[in-house]
Order: structure tokens, then sequence, then C-alpha cells
């Protein structure tokens, strides 16, 4: 049955303090809110206090978006990755506290001296992401990883990578479907085509198929009523985050009336 959830991520006020931007969580005009655990909006046993209260005082459902800044889950870097793992566990641990319905992060990405070392990328991306999903499992979380594009480094961009890894690995983690950077790489349909049953949240935003603008919906060259159609189709009830940086309010329009 189709029954998406139109939401918006509180991506586009990173820039304002973490006070502030809770102050508007009652001006969303949705209940269904993401939370960026990073830069002035990193999380901690306060500001998790402070959401829960919010939530529940607005009726509010979280999901929290794992911080990415300077993360990398593949780095051949032995500091990197430990303090990337411990980082991620940490946030890991506040979703679990803000009882947020997923934690959505990202693969790892090549470095600069990757090619001295090929496929190790690959192997310590899939070893981190299970080691991760094992501490979610222990604390009841259910993650989910995001589709990023090819041409920033990142590892998993395609259907045929998501299918490599679910073949070697056997993990039950869905898809984030970031339909911003699938674009980029002429993926979204792809994705959709191949990989519907593992898709259970979505990004969405608009771009020109360059660069990663994170336009408001319909700013921008993608197709957004062929992707509405493509998710009345598959039957999709999960969420539909907004992440853009502008245009928020009328992307959130937008996406309800394509998506009721």
């Amino acid at each position: 049955m189709f029954e998406a959830k139109v939401g918006v991520s509180m991506l586009y006020s990173l820039h304002e303090s973490f006070n502030r931007m809770t102050k508007r969580l009652n001006n969303e005009n949705t209940r269904y809110i993401e939370i960026l655990d990073d830069g002035a909006h990193e999380l901690d046993k306060n500001r998790v206090n402070l959401l829960k209260e919010t939530a529940k005082s607005y009726n509010l459902e979280y999901t929290v978006h794992a911080p990415f800044a300077d993360i990398n889950i593949a780095s051949p870097s032995r500091t990197i990755l430990n303090a990337s793992l411990k980082r991620l566990t940490e946030s890991l641990h506040y979703a679990h506290a803000l009882d947020a319905k997923l934690w959505v992060f990202h693969p790892g990405a090549r470095t600069g001296i990757s090619q001295f070392y090929p496929g190790a990328e690959w192997k310590q991306n899939t070893q981190s992401i299970q080691e991760l999903y094992a501490e979610a499992e222990q604390f009841g979380v259910n993650i989910a990883i995001e589709n990023l594009p090819a041409k920033y480094w990142f590892i998993m961009n395609s259907p045929e990578d998501f299918h490599k890894f679910y073949k070697e690995t056997k993990l039950p983690i869905g898809i984030v479907l970031d339909i911003g950077h699938a674009n980029l790489e002429n993926q979204t349909q792809p994705f959709f085509d191949q990989l519907a049953d593992k898709i259970i949240h979505i990004h969405a935003s608009d771009n020109k198929g360059v660069n990663d603008d994170h336009f408001g919906v319909g700013y921008g060259t993608i197709g957004y009523s062929l992707v509405a159609e493509t998710l009345k189709k598959i039957g999709y009830n999960q969420r539909v985050i907004v992440e853009s940086c502008d245009h928020v309010a009328e992307s959130l329009k937008k996406l309800g009336e394509l998506l009721n």
C-alpha cells in the first residue's frame, strides 16, 4: 500500500545554533524530522533530552543522519579509521537514546593512496559496516546506508555495488536512496528497478546533474513527477525526507502534492 511520509532534514539549518534549530521543529509542517549529528548540531546527552522533550510536545518522529565530516569508514589510516568508528558508534548510541526510527550513514571513500592498495578500501568498508551493524543490533537501532556519488570518491554508488555488498555480507541493511546523488550517476531508475525492496528511506533534493547542489525540489532538472509515479508503483510506504538547503517549505509542499 502506498503511503509515503514526507519529512524534512535539518541540514538546511546546520549553520545555526542547535537551540535555534530545535525552535524550528514545531514549524516544519511535518512530524517527520531528520536530525544531523554533525557540526553545530552534534548530539550529546543534554541535546538528546531536549529533542525528546520537543518530540513529545509536538508529536515528532526522528531519524538521525550520522556524522560525515572527516569520517571515512574505509580509511587506510588506522588512526583515522578508529576515530571514525568511535564517532559513529557514539552517534548510534545517541540515536538509540533519542528513539530514532532510523540511523543513516555514509559508505567509505577512496583516498589519495588507495591506488597503492587495490580493493583494500572495499574490504575495509565492508568490515566497518559489519561492525556498525553489530553495534546497532545490540542497541536495537535500525540502520541504513546511503548511496554516494563516485565523483566525490565514495565507494557505493550503483546498484551493482550494493548487489556485491549484499552478496558478500548477507546483512539485512536497507538503502537510503539519495535522489540527488543518484541523479549525478544516472542511477535513479536502476536503483528502483533492481533494489526497490531494499529502499527503506529516501533523501530528496534537486540538482542539474553536475554537482550535489541540494537545491529545492523542482529547482533543478530531476524529474520528481516520475520519481513520485515510481514510488506509487512500487508501493513505497516509508519516509521521503527533503534534504534541500533552499526552498525547503516549497519542497515539502511540492512533494506532498506529488505523493498524495
